[in-house]
Parts: structure tokens; sequence; C-alpha cells
């Protein structure tokens, strides 16, 4: 078997693969760590639970029955009073604000947090709604808008035949 031969490779000095002293970018990979390190520790963990409960909008669901359209919104943690339906001109709003307090004192320390948050979710309603019966329900947290469809809406579907030309 023969030996492999060796080659010298030489770096030039503008070429992209010369090692380089770069001391800036080695401060910052090592302060970008750093951070990286305190994000996912124990601190951030407050934080990232108010982004999830105020930071988002809330899921909706939008079906259609033989007799009505229903607006079925998350709104876990809220009471009714804090939530706005509103239908102007075949758009329907659902506005609602969420405030939380707390407070806890223990022998070593003393935690007071507020947060706060609000949202609007602005849905258009299909042609055919019978806007004086539109009706709302909020219960465990789960809020139901039932928009009713008027005589013309609801008339069955007409098949129509396909001939050939």
């Amino acid at each position: 078997m023969a030996e492999p031969t060796k080659l010298p490779v030489k770096a030039e000095k503008n070429s992209p693969t010369a090692p380089m002293w770069r001391p800036f970018e080695n401060l910052r990979s090592q302060i970008d760590r750093l951070f990286d390190e305190f994000d996912s520790g124990f601190w951030r963990a407050p934080f990232r639970q108010i982004e999830a409960t105020f930071g988002k909008m809330p899921a909706v669901d939008f079906s259609e029955t033989e007799k009505a359209y229903e607006v079925t919104a998350e709104l876990p943690g809220m009471d009714e009073k804090n939530v706005e339906v509103k239908l102007i001109n075949h758009t329907l709003t659902i506005k609602g604000e969420k405030r939380d307090e707390k407070e806890e004192t223990k022998k070593d320390y003393y935690m007071h947090e507020r947060s706060f948050g609000s949202f609007q979710r602005t849905i258009t309603v299909p042609e055919g709604v019978d806007t004086d019966k539109v009706e709302a329900s909020f219960r465990k947290g789960v809020l139901t808008v039932t928009l009713p469809k008027n005589a013309e809406a609801q008339k069955p579907e007409k098949k129509i035949t396909v001939k050939a030309a």
C-alpha cells in the first residue's frame, strides 16, 4: 500500500477561510449565550405565563347549522362582565379585558404582581342573519354567540342538473 502524499495548505490573508482575530464576535457570542441561558431559566417563566394569557387572541370557532350560525370563543379566566359583544352592519365584534392582581407574602419575601390584557376580534357575518334574534351566552370561560338565519336563508338547497352541451 502506497504512502499518502501530503500537500502543504496555504491560507491567504484576505481569504474568507483564513483565521482572523475577532474579539468582538467572541464577546458577542458569549453575551448571547448568557442571555439564552437566562431566558430559559426560572426567572423568565412568569413572563411566559403572562404572555400566554394576555398576549394572544382567543381561539374562535365559526360553525353553521340548518337554522343558525354559531360563534364560539374560548375566554379562560374571564367573567361575562368583562366581555362585550356588538353586531353592527354585518360585523360581529367581541371585545374583552382581563385584569389580574396577585399578592403573596412569605417570611422572607413579598411579591405583588399585576397583569393586564385586552383583545378584540371582528368577524364578518354572512347575509341572511336575523339581527333582532342574536343571542350570546357565557359559561365556564366559553362565549357562544348564536346568529339565527332568517326564513330566506333557511330555504333548502336546490340541486341543478348539469346537461351536456
